[in-house]
């Protein structure tokens, strides 16, 4: 049985390096992405990464809701995308003129990344586990209607899925029905 966050934390307070490895691996996707969305580069977002587990570790004493470690993650995820992105308006600006034997480079855009994109990407996230949690078929259903970037008429879906067409609208109900229960789930919580 996968171990609940709290119960990971306790672990890597006493030094346990295997719970580190288990609780890394499960938000790494997560706070890789937050950076990727504000357009860094991979190794920005590494580095943002590997910033934001050392804070934690530097504070895993002080930590006061374990069960909420989903979420301190993600704010210091997005405070170290925000510190970066500050830190780099600020640096010296370099013209394209002043680049060597004409070479030139894309810089990426030093605009503010907005909370609404940090927060449409965490929600992004928790749907994804959601559907990741549901049972085959509906998984199946979700996807075919809503993550395909071509629409998927109701007859293949029906074929697809081994069910009748006329089936498609209340399984689709009672599908985003559980969606929508599993996204309601605590984070840790596992179906």
């Amino acid at each position: 049985m996968e171990k609940s966050d709290e119960e990971l934390i306790a672990a890597c307070r006493a030094g346990d390096e295997e719970a580190w490895s288990v609780l890394v691996a499960r938000y790494q996707r997560l706070i890789y992405a937050i950076p990727r969305r504000a357009a860094l580069d991979e190794d920005a977002a590494a580095d943002i990464l590997q910033q934001t587990f050392l804070k934690l570790l530097q504070n895993l004493a002080q930590i006061q809701q374990p069960a909420q470690i989903h979420a301190w993650l993600v704010t210091t995820a997005r405070r170290e995308t925000l510190h970066f992105l500050h830190r780099r308006q600020n640096a010296p600006q370099i013209s394209i003129d002043d680049a060597p034997d004409g070479e030139t480079k894309d810089f990426p855009s030093d605009a503010p990344l907005a909370d609404e994109i940090l927060l449409e990407l965490e929600r992004g996230h928790r749907v994804r586990a959601a559907v990741t949690n549901l049972d085959e078929r509906c998984r199946q259903l979700i996807i075919l209607l809503f993550y395909r970037e071509d629409k998927v008429p109701y007859e293949e879906i029906a074929r697809l899925l081994g069910i009748s067409e006329g089936s498609i609208g209340p399984t689709r109900a009672r599908c985003l029905q559980k969606l929508l229960q599993r996204m309601n789930e605590p984070p840790d919580k596992k179906v």
